[in-house]
């Protein structure tokens, strides 16, 4: 079997996973017109139609559904195959893909990700960050990264043992100008940074001390959907901002941002890598994890 053909059955398996051409190129890291080519390719090669495809849906033939059931169980051996002889390479290489938060990836990037990439640099690393919830393994992907809390149930959960919270900071000029606030609700009476999530809400900000628990709506003159800006805003003056402590932990060791109601914002789930079981994982994997067992131990 040659490698192209390997390459469109992989591509006809994907569609019919992800029902959508645009979302398996997406996966298979190619142009829809790649993909498109591809199933034509293997359509003209078995004298069948796999798909029924317009421009706005696609939809599997019973032809291409029958065959999807008779070829799916034989590639997955064929993939378990090369990824068994992968596993014995002594120099491990390949693509690694992970999904997380954007937080998240902030806080491992140079300490775990990076220190893993020159220890190893014939290992590309994919690292997709949003804002939600994804299944790692329809999507493709090998690890994720996620609090602890919001890791799937069926998953192997690594927790990296980071010491994560929230932060509500200013610059000191501000205040100095403005004075502090001493508990939440005395937001009510600052100028605050205001945060939209990527679902389009605005972030409530969340506080909790001795068992009370209670969410402040702020008001200000600015709204950001990025934490960096955010982060830019506070610095220069414009408003309390809640942001991930780690984000800011060096502008306030320099004094560029000073933290207030520090006893409001306890510990929050630490981080945790999560995959699925793997029979035969390539090396770039053991590898990673491997690293990621050392970083969480210090």
């Amino acid at each position: 079997m040659t490698r192209s053909v390997l390459a469109e059955l992989d591509a006809v398996l994907c569609i019919a996973r992800r029902g959508s051409f645009t979302a398996a190129a997406l996966e298979l890291g190619m142009s829809t017109t790649s993909l498109s080519n591809a199933v034509a390719k293997l359509e003209r090669r078995l004298g069948i139609r796999l798909f029924n495809r317009t421009t706005r849906s696609v939809s599997i033939t019973d032809a291409g559904k029958a065959f999807v059931e008779r070829v799916a169980p034989a590639m997955t051996d064929i993939h378990d195959a090369m990824l068994a002889a992968q596993s014995l390479q002594a120099i491990p290489s390949g693509t690694l893909r992970i999904n997380a938060f954007a937080s998240a990836a902030r806080e491992v990037m140079e300490p775990l990700i990076f220190s893993f990439m020159q220890r190893y640099p014939q290992v590309h690393v994919d690292l997709v960050t949003e804002g939600k919830l994804v299944d790692i393994v329809a999507d493709g992907f090998d690890l994720g990264l996620r609090p602890v809390d919001l890791v799937p149930s069926d998953m192997i959960a690594l927790s990296l043992g980071l010491h994560r919270s929230n932060a509500v900071v200013a610059s000191p000029a501000f205040l100095r100008t403005h004075g502090k606030p001493m508990v939440p609700a005395d937001l009510y009476r600052f100028r605050c940074i205001r945060a939209r999530l990527p679902n389009h809400a605005l972030l409530r900000w969340r506080f909790e001390k001795d068992g009370n628990a209670v969410q402040i709506d702020v008001q200000g003159s600015i709204t950001l959907d990025e934490p960096s800006l955010v982060r830019l805003a506070a610095q220069n003056g414009l408003g309390l901002g809640y942001i991930m402590e780690a984000d800011v932990r060096e502008d306030i060791a320099a004094g560029r941002l000073a933290r207030v109601l520090e006893d409001w914002t306890p510990p929050l789930a630490p981080l945790a890598l999560y995959y699925p079981g793997r029979k035969h994982p390539p090396a770039a994997f053991s590898a990673f994890i491997k690293a990621a067992r050392e970083f969480a131990n210090g």
